[in-house]
């Protein structure tokens, strides 16, 4: 698979509230809900969590280069990069006012 930013499509930027704490991914996936997106959480062992979409700006203000090196990561070959598990700077760094809503997804025995 190409790198999604090499292909030209925008990515978006979630923070999951997980059993293990929050974390913070990128990915070319317009929802958190994509089957392709679950299929690659789900095989990470998150198949809980809470979902607030992160404005692509404040994100690259807040992670500044960082957030630039992970999305272009060129050894990065698949729709999911994790930007930030360190739990606590994940919450610290967003105020819920600057999310977008909250999208929940829990796996079913048939998923």
């Amino acid at each position: 698979m190409v790198c999604a930013i090499l292909k030209g499509e925008q990515m978006k930027t979630f923070m999951l509230l997980t059993a293990n704490g929050p974390l913070v991914i990128i990915t070319p996936h317009d929802s958190v809900s994509a089957p392709e997106l679950l299929r690659e959480l789900g095989a990470k062992g998150i198949t809980k969590f809470v979902a607030y979409q992160i404005p692509l700006e404040l994100a690259r203000e807040r992670y500044g280069g960082h957030y630039y090196v992970v999305e272009h990561d060129l050894d990065e070959t698949d729709d999911l990069r994790v930007l930030d598990q360190d739990g606590a700077r994940a919450f610290s760094l967003f105020r819920f006012n600057e999310l977008g809503p909250p999208e929940t997804y829990e796996a079913t025995a048939t998923d």
